[in-house]
């Protein structure tokens, strides 16, 4: 096999994303080890390396003695072209082996747009794109992460996937390999289906009706479960955990510490995936931060912690955790981050305790410009709250404040978009209110939004996606409405979120669209210099598949939709009720404040979580 030389390093943009030997990365003796796991993350170093559940597992499976997991990572154009001028196959980052020696490749899928990547990942290491073309002595490719909650597009790709969490599972697979490894893949396969949640598509058949929908699906022999049902770490205070991360020789996007508070969401946003995928809300206490974050400071040597979860200001201890933390670390100048803050959670009082160490951006996400659209989204969140947190930001000493908004949402009316604008101008206005004199000292509002891709899953798996005429429309009149020089706007109409919202929702017949639209050029379609809704458009044609026919058709509760065979524990009838609270733009409640009756067995009542693993109980 050829390798990689250094003469081909000095021709790429960015050599450190393809030489490994990072600090904290693994080193093990080949002979005495039973499994190898290629971690595959199809998309550049500089994001995967930013990913904490990467790097979750990555740590998880090399806690095995018997088993060796190594990474690797889509390689940009320039570094592809000169391995394949070279005949250098795609290799793991640790040992420099091609992907075709591994027993395991596990691709994380995080966003539709990079499947692409997947094959050509594949492809660069010789292994045949199709799972029912592999060999006896080729890797088993498993799949995981948000977008396998509807694997079906993938179905002739993947040999395994794997729904919930990987700290619960992927042991129990690595086990039932150990056992069956002798007996050849089909016999592998059948066993692994026997674990609680995965999901082996070769084991199932589907057929259509005339309409296009699916008439069945169902498993081909009596003893392969009807239904998956995801996996969930129930006590999240003691799940294993990074004492190291890897740190790179080069600059990633997220270059600090991530510490991971809690998963799931108790705020039931009706366009939400990730809130109703990872429920129950599970937390870590304060204590168990604190530890973890003490000891990765001192395996790394970042000098930022990022506080991470889908709300982070649902916390039950937030204001003692970062009280806390920059009391034992700021004198050492290191400073702990939040993401994007919720309007009707926002504290100054917060904000100036992490701003005592290093000046941090402010961010909310209203996501609507109307109040009756964000009751339509069941966002939970008034203009009062909005107008109280921008002024008090303002009255501490902020003018950057930036604005997330969605457009194309279900239900939704050109008045609802334009008022993106309206609510922007008052942001401005309250600034004003604060102080007079502060008129010409740099203000600034940024208004970005994004298209509405609806999701499996959510209330809105139902709902047609906004064609594009009518978002071109939306921000043309958005722009329009917006005057105040004091406001930046920015958006993206490109079609890359129809293809998203074709694969979201798709079946098991845009295998072969994947597949052609690689063999057509496409790959890093999440890159917007790259991507092209040509080839997607004549791969499509070529396959005899309607694009519209899954993103823009609106479904029946009666249709059997693709993931339906997967049970998430929010259950079907929750989702519809929601849907029809939507169109009538009635709330629901937090589930903090009372059981809303979603199926999950770890549903708030009397304030606390039933697993049992908050902190606090909830006032």
């Amino acid at each position: 096999m050829n390798r990689i030389t250094d003469d081909i390093l000095y021709r790429v943009e960015k050599p450190a994303r393809y030489i490994g030997g990072e600090l904290n990365s693994y080193d093990k003796d080949l002979e005495k080890v039973s499994i190898r796991y290629a971690f595959c993350f199809p998309d550049v170093y500089e994001v995967g390396m930013s990913h904490l559940g990467s790097k979750i597992l990555y740590y998880l499976i090399n806690q095995r003695e018997d088993t060796f997991c190594e990474r690797a990572f889509a390689p940009w154009p320039d570094m592809e072209k000169l391995m394949r001028e070279a005949g250098i196959p795609l290799y793991t980052l640790e040992s420099k082996d091609s992907l075709k020696e591994f027993d395991f490749l596990g691709f994380t899928l995080q966003y539709e747009m990079s499947y692409t990547n997947i094959l050509n990942m594949l492809n660069m290491a010789g292994i045949p794109l199709r799972a029912s073309q592999r060999g006896e002595d080729e890797p088993l490719v498993v799949m995981g992460g948000p977008c396998a909650y509807n694997p079906e597009p993938l179905y002739d790709i993947a040999d395994i996937i794997v729904l919930g969490e990987g700290e619960e599972v992927t042991n129990e697979i690595l086990d039932t390999y150990l056992e069956f490894k002798h007996k050849g893949k089909k016999e592998i396969l059948r066993a692994l289906c026997k674990i609680e949640g995965v999901y082996i598509p070769s084991l199932y058949s589907v057929s259509y009706k005339e309409d296009g929908t699916i008439e069945k699906f169902q498993p081909i022999y009596e003893d392969v479960p009807a239904k998956i049902k995801k996996r969930i770490v129930h006590n999240f205070d003691e799940v294993i955990y990074p004492d190291k991360l890897l740190v790179p020789y080069t600059e990633i996007v997220h270059d600090r510490i991530m510490l991971e508070t809690f998963r799931g969401c108790t705020r039931g946003c009706r366009f939400c995936q990730a809130g109703m995928i990872y429920r129950p809300v599970r937390e870590k206490s304060t204590s168990t931060l604190l530890k973890q974050a003490e000891e990765l400071l001192k395996n790394t040597g970042y000098d930022e912690v990022s506080l991470t979860s889908l709300s982070i200001c649902d916390y039950s201890d937030i204001e003692n955790l970062i009280k806390s933390f920059v009391q034992k670390h700021g004198e050492k100048n290191v400073s702990v981050s939040l993401p994007s803050l919720r309007i009707d959670s926002f504290s100054v009082d917060l904000i100036k305790e992490i701003q005592k160490v290093r000046k941090t951006g402010l961010t909310f996400a209203p996501e609507a410009g109307s109040q009756r659209m964000r009751d339509v989204i069941n966002k939970g969140v008034t203009e009062e709250d909005l107008m109280n947190s921008v002024r008090s930001a303002f009255e501490a000493g902020w003018s950057t404040i930036k604005l997330y908004f969605m457009i194309g949402l279900p239900y939704e009316t050109i008045e609802d978009v334009t008022g993106i604008g309206d609510l922007a101008e008052k942001v401005v206005r309250q600034y004003y209110a604060v102080d007079k004199e502060k008129r010409h000292k740099g203000l600034k509002v940024t208004v970005s939004t994004s298209i509405f891709v609806p999701k499996p899953f959510t209330p809105f798996q139902w709902a047609p996606q906004d064609n594009m005429n009518n978002i071109r429309e939306k921000i043309h009149a958005l722009r329009q409405n917006i005057k105040n020089r004091a406001i930046t706007y920015n958006w993206h109409e490109t079609p890359v979120s129809y293809i998203e919202a074709v694969f979201a929702r798709g079946d098991r017949r845009l295998c072969d669209v994947i597949i052609r639209a690689f063999e057509k050029g496409a790959k890093f379609d999440g890159w917007s210099d790259y991507f092209s809704f040509t080839l997607w458009d004549e791969a499509m044609k070529e396959c005899g598949v309607d694009g519209d026919f899954y993103a823009l058709r609106q479904r029946s509760y009666e249709e059997i939709l693709p993931w339906d065979f997967i049970d998430i524990g929010v259950t079907k009838n929750y989702l519809i009720k929601e849907n029809e609270k939507a169109k009538g733009e009635e709330l629901t409640s937090d589930c903090r404040l009372g059981c809303t009756g979603c199926g999950i067995p770890g549903s708030f009542k009397e304030g606390i979580c039933f697993h049992g693993t908050l902190s606090n109980k909830i006032q």
